[in-house]
C-alpha cells in the first residue's frame, strides 16, 4: 500500500511512504518505489495519495455492543415535537401487531441526547394521552437516556396499557432514590417517570412487563457495533468495566466462527453478592480467566472487574434481572472500601487480574493496593486502574510505583463532565501529562461517548468542556503523537499483546487503519469526526468507504 505518509510509532517512530503486507503480519515499511520493486504478480497495489496510515485504534475501554443495539428500535432523533414523535409511533403501530409492544430509542438524537426534552417544540416529555393518541392497541415505551451517553435526567413514557401492563398505579413508589414517578393534580401516573441516577434503574425497579434486548438483539448489536467502529478505524477493543455472561457468550460465538472484525479483549463482570460467595466463585468458577486468561488475538478472556463504591439496592435489582444487563453489559456491582480490599486480596490469591474505576477516589484505590502489593508485588500482573479523574501528582507517583496499567477516559471528565470541577483545578482533572511524566503509559478510550477516536483525540489535546468551552489544564495537553500513542500502541499491554500488535514494524500484525487527512496534522476541529477510508485487521480488509 502506498500513500501519502505511513506512521508507523514503532521506537525510532519512521514515517515512510508505503506499507507491505504478507498474511498477517507487517512485511514491510519503506520507500514507495522500493516495496513496489518487491512486489509480484500476486501483489496486490493499493494506492491512496494523499491518506496517513496509523496503527489500528485500540479502544481501551469500548463498551463496543451498545452502538450496535441503538440501530434495534426505533429512533426519535428528526423528532421536534410531541407530534412528530405521535406520528413516528403510529407508523410503527402500522406494523406491529395490536397488543404487542412498541419500544423506541430515547427523545432526541445520538450521541449525546442533551437537553432532549426541552428542545420539543413543547417544552415537555408526551404523557400517556399524547401516545395513547398515537396507538391505542399498543403498549408504548420511550426510555430515558442512558447516562453515559448524555446527561441527567432522563424521562421515561409509557402510555395507559404500558403503565397497567407495569402495575404502575398512584399508589406506586420507587424503592430506590432518584427516580420519580409524575402524576398529575390528583394523584394518577401521567405516564413520565423522571429518573436522575447516572445509569438508568427505572426498568429495573418499576417496569418488568418492558421487552428487554434479546440475546438475538445483543448478537446483531455487535455485529452491527463492530461494522461502525471498523469504520473510525478501530481494531482492537478492551471491555475493562467488565461484560456479563451473556455478552461474553455471544463474543466468543463470534470468535469461534471467525466472525469477529475487531480484536477483543473482555474481562469477567461478576454476579457475586458478597465476599463470601466471590471466594468461591474466584476458586471455582474462574480458572479460564486467572492469568492471561484464554484465547488467542482475536479474543481474550482475562481478569475481572470489581467496583469500587456503589449503592447496594442498585445492584441488588439490578441483579435480580439477570440476564438483562439493559444498555451496560454488565452486572451492577455495590462494594465499600472493607469489601474492596478483600476481593483484591482473594483475587491476588487466585491470580485475576483486578479491573476497577476510581473516579475522584484515586487516593483511596491506591492506599488499598498498596496494602495488597505488600502481600505480593503487583507489578507484571497487568491489574488495571480505570477512569481516573480528578487525583494528585504525589497520588500518581504512588500509583506509578506498584506498576499497574491504566487506561483513560478524557471525553468523559474533561468534555463532557468538565463543569463538574473548578477549572481553576483542571490540571489535576485526567492528567496525562503527569502520567506520562511519571512514566505511566495509560491507555485512551471512547467509553462509546462518542465511539469515534477522533473526539476523545481532540479532547487529549484540546481539553475543552463541554459547558463553556474552558480549557481544563491547559498544561495537562498532549501532544498529536502521544494522544494517537495512547489510543494505538498503549493498550496492547491489556491483552498481553505488546510483543506483536500495536506499532507497524516487520513481523508485527497488519492491523492499521488510513485516513483520508493526517491525524498529526489535520485542523484540531476535524479529528472530532475521523473517519477511515480503509481498516485492516490480521491483514484482511474488514472496512473500505466507497
Amino acid at each position: 500500500m502506498t500513500t501519502g505518509t505511513v506512521r508507523t510509532f514503532d521506537a525510532q517512530d519512521r514515517v515512510t511512504e508505503a506499507i507491505a503486507i504478507n498474511g498477517t503480519r507487517v512485511l514491510a515499511v519503506g520507500a514507495a518505489a522500493d516495496l513496489k520493486a518487491r512486489a509480484t504478480a500476486a501483489t496486490r497495489l493499493i494506492d491512496l495519495p494523499g491518506a496517513t496510515v496509523t496503527p489500528g485504534i485500540n479502544d481501551a475501554h469500548a463498551h463496543m455492543e451498545r452502538e450496535g443495539l441503538k440501530l434495534r428500535r426505533p429512533s426519535l432523533a428528526a423528532c421536534r415535537s410531541i407530534a412528530d414523535i405521535q406520528t413516528l409511533i403510529r407508523k410503527e403501530a402500522q406494523k406491529t401487531k395490536p397488543g404487542d409492544w412498541i419500544v423506541t430509542m430515547p427523545i432526541g438524537a445520538p450521541p449525546f441526547f442533551f437537553n432532549a426534552v426541552a428542545q420539543l417544540a413543547e417544552g415537555r416529555a408526551p404523557d400517556r394521552f399524547d401516545l395513547d393518541a398515537a396507538a391505542p392497541d399498543h403498549p408504548i415505551y420511550i426510555p430515558g437516556l442512558f447516562g453515559n451517553w448524555g446527561a441527567p435526567p432522563g424521562h421515561s413514557c409509557l402510555n395507559t396499557k404500558a403503565l397497567a401492563l407495569n402495575g404502575i398505579t398512584r399508589a406506586s413508589i420507587p424503592s430506590i432514590g432518584g427516580i420519580e414517578i409524575v402524576k398529575d393534580a390528583k394523584g394518577e401516573p401521567t405516564g413520565v417517570i423522571i429518573e436522575r441516577n447516572p445509569r438508568p434503574m427505572v426498568e429495573f425497579d418499576l417496569l418488568p412487563a418492558v421487552p428487554r434486548f434479546s440475546a438475538a438483539d445483543r448478537r446483531a448489536g455487535i455485529v452491527a457495533s463492530m461494522r461502525l467502529y471498523n469504520g473510525v478505524g478501530t481494531t482492537s477493543a478492551y471491555e475493562g468495566h467488565g461484560s456479563a455472561a451473556e455478552i461474553i457468550g455471544l463474543y466468543r460465538d463470534l470468535w469461534e466462527r471467525n466472525e469477529l472484525t475487531v480484536r477483543m479483549g473482555l474481562v469477567v463482570s461478576p454476579s457475586w453478592t458478597d465476599a463470601n460467595e466471590a471466594a468461591i466463585i474466584m476458586r471455582d468458577w474462574l480458572a479460564q480467566a486467572r492469568g492471561s486468561g484464554l484465547g488467542d488475538p482475536w479474543f481474550r478472556l482475562s481478569g475481572i472487574h470489581v467496583a469500587y463504591g456503589g449503592d447496594d439496592r442498585m445492584a441488588e435489582i439490578a441483579r435480580k434481572d439477570l440476564p438483562n444487563t439493559g444498555w451496560s453489559g454488565f452486572v451492577e456491582q455495590a462494594q465499600g472500601p472493607k469489601d474492596f480490599e478483600e476481593l483484591c486480596r482473594l483475587a491476588l490469591l487466585y491470580d485475576l487480574r483486578i479491573n476497577t474505576i476510581v473516579g475522584d477516589r484515586l487516593d483511596e484505590v491506591v492506599a488499598i493496593l498498596e496494602r495488597v502489593n505488600a502481600l505480593a508485588p503487583l507489578a507484571g500482573k497487568r491489574w488495571v486502574i480505570q477512569h481516573i479523574a480528578k487525583t494528585e501528582r504525589t497520588t500518581l507517583a504512588r500509583l506509578a510505583r506498584l506498576g499497574v496499567l491504566v487506561t483513560t477516559i478524557p471525553v468523559y471528565f474533561l468534555w463532557k463532565g468538565g463543569h463538574w470541577y473548578d477549572a481553576a483545578e483542571g490540571d489535576r482533572i485526567v492528567p496525562m501529562r503527569t502520567m506520562l511524566d511519571l512514566g505511566i503509559d495509560a491507555a485512551a478510550a471512547t467509553d462509546n461517548i462518542p465511539y469515534n477516536p477522533g473526539f476523545t483525540l481532540w479532547t487529549m489535546c484540546e481539553r475543552e468542556r463541554r459547558s463553556d468551552g474552558k480549557v481544563l489544564g491547559a498544561a495537562e495537553r498532549l501532544t498529536r503523537r502521544e494522544a494517537l500513542h495512547a489510543l494505538t500502541v498503549s493498550g496492547a499491554r491489556l491483552t498481553y499483546d505488546e510483543h506483536h500488535k500495536g506499532p507497524l514494524t516487520p513481523g508485527f500484525l497488519a492491523d492499521l487503519a488510513v485516513f483520508a487527512t493526517d491525524p498529526l496534522t489535520v485542523e484540531a476541529n476535524k479529528l472530532k469526526d475521523l473517519a477511515s477510508l480503509l481498516t485492516i485487521v490480521d491483514g484482511c480488509i474488514v472496512f473500505e468507504r466507497s
